[in-house]
């Protein structure tokens, strides 16, 4: 009897103790869960947040996506003297702007001179801006719409005419986006020295043109500065400069670099002669003591650049 109640007595403590260990593994099963649980609820709530982030990031006004994809940008040069309407002979003339900021791209532009005044027309990269006025972005916001300049659709290009106080100065000009009916701050510089010499009145300028250069018939050797581009390349200083039998004033022009395939100058594309050494070609002289425009091509990158240019023929006077 002693011993089947010890038997009992044996049994009930092995139950006892089974139980509890089931209890104690429930137990750490329903905190490992509720800790999962948790750190998941946790991760969501991350993610929610991030995700609201990435919203009010994506909901930023275009002024804000600008300070980050499209810094202002440095434009005109140092020592810039405005050029006004009266120094420079009556055309139309193609000319280079400098804008402030890469969102109001200008694709080309055309400069007209006539009766003492000047202006010009845009053709824009893009299609987004309904209105420009000249002056700041305040002063647009609060002006009237009489005095806003609308686009005018040319095919699939718009084209803004606006007026120009002078060359080689900084004008304020406000666009007005459509998308986010708000206005937008550029600062533009027409560039003079795109112009050829022959654009400007006689005795309005430095410039000497080849005609007024005096140089005779002959092989000359003359300082040359080039400018423009990434500031890498150079040309040899001093260039070979020839006046023909005809006046005609051509420069021997020879890049650091033998990846130039072709120049552009006055509209006229020209050949390198030679690559050996560096790219070299003979392009005309269109004047002296001004920063005379011309493209280059360069096949160093990945596809083809035409980079714009000046090259600064110093004449002694």
């Amino acid at each position: 009897m002693k011993k089947r109640n010890a038997v009992i007595a044996l049994l009930a403590l092995l139950m006892l103790a089974g139980c509890g260990s089931g209890n104690e593994s429930s137990s750490a099963e329903t905190t490992t869960t509720t800790t999962t649980t948790t750190a998941a609820a946790s991760a969501d709530e991350s993610v929610e947040s991030e995700d609201a982030s990435s919203e009010d990031a994506s909901s930023d006004d275009t002024s804000s996506e600008e300070k980050v994809l499209a810094p202002q940008e440095e434009v005109g040069y140092e020592g810039m003297t405005p050029v006004t309407a009266d120094q420079l002979k009556d055309g139309v003339y193609h000319i280079a702007v400098d804008s402030s900021s890469s969102m109001f791209k200008i694709n080309d532009c055309e400069l007209t001179v006539a009766d003492g005044k000047m202006t010009a027309k845009l053709y824009m990269n893009g299609t987004g801006y309904e209105y420009l006025f000249m002056g700041t972005e305040e002063e647009a916001q609060a002006s009237a719409e009489a005095d806003r300049i609308p686009y005018v659709e040319e095919g699939e290009v718009h084209t803004f005419t606006v007026p120009v106080e002078a060359l080689d100065k900084e004008i304020n000009c406000a666009a007005f986006s459509k998308r986010k009916e708000t206005w937008y701050g550029r600062v533009l510089v027409f560039r003079a020295d795109s112009l050829s010499a022959d654009s400007f009145a006689e005795g309005a300028s430095s410039v000497i043109t080849p005609e007024a250069a005096g140089l005779k018939e002959g092989e000359y050797e003359i300082n040359v500065t080039l400018e423009g581009g990434s500031g890498k390349a150079t040309v040899a200083s001093p260039c070979k400069v020839t006046v023909g039998a005809d006046g005609s004033i051509t420069a021997h022009i020879v890049w650091s670099s033998d990846k130039y395939d072709y120049m552009i100058v006055d509209g006229e594309k020209y050949l390198p002669v030679t690559t050996e050494g560096g790219s070299t070609f003979d392009i005309p002289v269109l004047g002296f003591n001004y920063k005379m425009p011309v493209k280059a091509d360069t096949t160093a990158m990945s596809t083809a650049h035409e980079i714009d240019y000046t090259l600064f023929f110093e004449l002694d006077v």
